[in-house]
Order: C-alpha cells, then structure tokens, then sequence
C-alpha cells in the first residue's frame, strides 16, 4: 500500500512547478509605430499565478486601505442618568438603575464599533509574489503593453488621447510613468479610465483592476532581450570601454623600458671623498 503525500505548505512541490514561460510583446512608439520585438523577464512575466497568494494579499490590501474611524459611546460615555429612575420595590416593573443602559431611548450602545486598525501583516515575499502573478496574468492574455517612452511637448489631454488611440488601448488602462515622467502624468490627469502610477507603487490589486498595463523603457520591470533574429545592442559604457582598450597609448603616455636616471646621494659622495683620503 502507498501513502501520499501531501503538497507543500506553499502550493506545489518544487519538482511540479511549471517553469516560467518566455512571452514576447512589440515595442512601439507613441504614434503606434513598432519598433522591435522584446521578449519580457520570464521571472516577472511568465510565471503561473498564484490566487491564493493574490487573494490573501488583495484583502489585506483593501483592509489596510479602511479608516477604522467609527465609534459609538458605550453606557459609560453617554451623558446623564446618574439618579435612579424609580424606586427598587413596589412598582411592579423591573428594577432599573440607569437611564442610560442600553435598553433605554437615548442609552448606550451594547458592543458598539470603536475606533481600530484593520492592518493585516503582509510578508514582503508574498507582496512581490502576487505583484508578479498579477502581472503574469495580464502578459498571458496581451494586456502588457510597452512604448518607448512618452515623448510629450506639453501637458496636453488631447496628445495623451490621441496616443492611446494610436496604440489601440480601450477599457481601463494603467500608465506606469517613472519619477522624470511630469509631462505625460498631467496629460492623462482628465481621463476618466486612465489611471497613472509611479513605478515604486506599482501593485497586484490596481493590475489586475485594469484591462491593460503599459509601461516605457525606464519603467519596464526586469530583464528583457530582443527577440531571435535581432542582436542587442552593446551598452554604450561597454562600446566606450572596449574603445579605450584597443586605441594605442598617446605620446605622452608611451611607456619605455629605459630605467630614470640615478641621482647622486650628497652624503654618501662626502663619505667617499673622506674614505679617500
């Protein structure tokens, strides 16, 4: 007879796990002219989403987001009904003590809301992990869209509306901007279903809420190369490097094999002419 034994805490064994998918997306600009073809960080991009995690992470989310400011005023807190109301006896009625008690018009409240925090701690493995699910998610059904970056002239809603219907983006849309990106942020400050968002902030509960995801080059998460059949680039560090390596050394910095010359030592010439005589 065989057992079985149960998964992992975490969800499923590490030898069951299905490796991460490489996904490609076209690189466009503005206008909606492609550019190339890139293909995303599969650690970030191509992963299988995890709900539970999202799940857990999303409700502490929106806990956290609660004010917790409520609060009723318990029998204590409630002004008035220091004297008894009528006698203990004799009245055929049931003893009361305060006018005040919750049974009473204008007593306290029983087990009433106070004040409170509705913060649920969050592992920062779990936060990142349902970040890449969600993102994940959205790169599976094409909702992950990249430009080159946002090459606005001036605030203008009328460039930022004209831009989205180049890049054929409908529903609700998620612009990641980085902290330089002053311009297009006002541009899409009077869209209604346009929601704009430094990269810092990005989250799993506003990608999944939104139909598309777009980032530029300087906000795009992770490692991406291009896709087969076109070479990268050499970084332009690296081309500079490589060029002061090979360029031959300039006059000034020509190095001879010809030792300096010797100086003289006064005190040991003075010895030798006393030796000497």
């Amino acid at each position: 007879m065989t057992i079985a034994t149960a998964p992992a805490p975490g969800g499923q064994r590490r030898r069951d796990r299905v490796e991460p998918e490489h996904r490609t997306v076209e690189r466009r600009r503005i206008d909606g002219t492609v550019i190339d073809t890139v293909t995303l960080d599969p650690q970030i991009f191509g992963i299988e989403p995890n709900k539970a995690v999202l799940h857990q992470v999303i409700t502490a989310q929106l806990a956290a987001a609660r004010a917790g400011t409520q609060s009723t005023r318990t029998r204590a807190e409630v002004r008035g009904g220091g004297a008894k109301p009528f006698r203990q006896k004799g009245t055929g009625r049931a003893r009361q003590g305060s006018t005040r008690s919750p049974q009473w018009s204008g007593g306290g409240v029983a087990l009433g809301p106070k004040p409170r925090s509705y913060r649920q701690r969050t592992p920062k493995k779990m936060i990142r992990l349902a970040l890449y699910s969600a993102l994940s998610d959205r790169a599976s059904d094409g909702k992950v869209v990249v430009v080159d970056e946002w090459s606005f002239p001036a605030p203008r809603t009328k460039d930022a509306v004209a831009a989205l219907a180049a890049l054929e983006l409908t529903g609700r849309i998620l612009v990641v901007l980085g902290p330089e990106d002053g311009i297009p942020d006002r541009s899409f400050a009077n869209l209604r279903d346009v929601e704009t968002m430094q990269g810092t902030e990005l989250n799993a509960y506003d990608v999944l809420r939104s139909d598309f995801v777009v980032f530029s080059d300087a906000t795009l998460p992770g490692e991406t190369t291009p896709a087969p059949g076109k070479p990268a680039a050499a970084p332009r560090k690296a081309r500079s490097a490589s060029k002061s390596q090979t360029a031959p050394p300039s006059k000034d910095e020509a190095v001879t094999d010809e030792a300096p010359p010797a100086v003289a030592d006064d005190a040991s010439d003075a010895e030798n002419d006393g030796s000497d005589r």
